[in-house]
């Protein structure tokens, strides 16, 4: 078995540069496929991360009646007393926080330019609301006794030429479906670098926005933040008990966990296009060595080589070639991998689709999806080496050494 290594590595040898390049295109495909699963990963890791932070959290309490399509503001879509039961809630050990929200629909208008937002009601004191303070550019965050004042986004600031002391005026529905139109001041101005999120999204105290759209001592739901995702399960599992409907993040980002299932599934696909097409150059580098070798292999055969230790050199050239171009694809795509977990790609604002996407996407490292693609582009390569090498044993020892044809 030694002496069939020593004669595969010495056969690729005789012509390096194809050897070399036939390796580079395997390192070139896995690279780009690391990049590939890393920037994937990170971008829906990423907007469920966003999504937790801003949006979903990992649970929600809410009427069992309530529909967030609609934004119902209709008190038995509500929760009655909210702070109460954020406090009951929050006193459980997993639980990191729970504050009530308000959530309704709005247009700003500032001179002759309107657009519309969703009005959030929150609790400034909340811990939950850290995203929106330390993302704060100009300006204070909100206060609970503020009666005129909101918060807005970046993009929606640069949207209507906006900036922190600007005074506007704000629509909102209320709960017995008409709507209340008030003067604001703009007390700062936030970005959580989610510009979809940002561009739509309006705070003010929630006492304030309960008093705006008539829900006295209501709320839309009870934001929750657990210290570890893995409890979301056990903590919705210990509070079915209470009259309210229990959202998880799962349940909540249904669309998000669909799109990274169906990901998941197109990679794999991916995958195999990819270096099935690398694939293709290490076949093609095989042929022509055992056309160039037809004599060689007609003499090995008539000395008495068997036709399975022919199969096995080239299996074993194919062998070093993969293990050549894997070694350069990690290295490269380590390279690259770095840079989109350490700088990102910058995607801008895409809009708000439903998905948090931030404006940059970052790449996550994920040692199953090295180690995956590593064996498979092995494998694939090792496949790649069966049609050359059925070419070689089949030769005749006599036709072989007359530089004949191939069987």
């Amino acid at each position: 078995m030694r002496q069939l290594f020593v004669m595969a590595f010495r056969d690729l040898g005789r012509n390096r540069r194809r050897s070399f390049f036939s390796m580079l295109a395997l390192g070139l495909g896995l690279a780009l496929l690391l990049l590939m699963a890393s920037v994937i990963a990170g971008e829906m890791g990423g907007a469920m991360e966003s999504s937790i932070k801003l949006q979903s959290g990992h649970l929600q309490v809410r009427a069992s009646s309530y529909d967030p399509n609609k934004t119902s503001l209709a008190w038995t879509d509500l929760v009655e007393n909210p702070q109460a039961v954020a406090a009951q809630i929050a006193s459980l050990p997993p639980v990191k926080v729970a504050t009530p929200r308000l959530f309704a629909s709005g247009i700003v208008t500032a001179r002759d330019q309107s657009l519309g937002v969703g009005i959030t009601g929150i609790d400034p004191a909340s811990d939950a609301n850290a995203p929106f303070k330390a993302g704060l550019l100009s300006g204070t965050f909100l206060t609970a006794d503020d009666q005129n004042g909101i918060l807005i986004g970046k993009p929606l600031a640069d949207k209507l030429a906006l900036k922190e002391g600007d005074s506007v005026s704000l629509l909102a529905n209320t709960s017995n479906g008409g709507v209340d139109q008030q003067p604001f001041v703009i007390r700062g101005v936030y970005t959580t670098h989610t510009p979809g999120y940002d561009q739509s999204t309006v705070f003010m105290p929630l006492a304030k926005a309960q008093a705006i759209t008539q829900t006295q001592n209501h709320a839309s739901v009870i934001f929750v933040l657990l210290k570890d995702n893995a409890q979301t399960g056990p903590v919705a599992a210990a509070l079915g008990s209470s009259p309210y409907q229990i959202k998880t993040y799962l349940q909540l980002n249904a669309l998000l966990a669909t799109t990274e299932q169906m990901s998941n599934a197109y990679m794999y696909i991916l995958y195999l296009i990819v270096l099935g097409i690398t694939a293709t150059v290490i076949v093609n580098t095989l042929i022509m060595s055992v056309f160039e070798r037809t004599r060689e292999i007609g003499i090995l055969a008539a000395i008495g080589m068997r036709s399975n230790r022919i199969m096995m050199m080239f299996f074993a050239e194919s062998g070093f070639l993969a293990v050549g171009g894997i070694l350069m694809g990690l290295a490269l795509g380590g390279l690259l991998v770095a840079y989109a977990v350490n700088v990102g790609f910058y995607i801008g604002n895409l809009g708000y689709t439903g998905i948090l996407l931030g404006e940059r996407i970052y790449g996550i490292i994920n040692a199953n999806d090295v180690i995956t693609l590593t064996i498979l582009a092995f494998i694939v390569t090792l496949l790649a080496a069966l049609y050359p090498a059925l070419l070689a044993a089949r030769m005749e020892p006599v036709e072989a050494l007359h530089g004949g044809k191939l069987s």
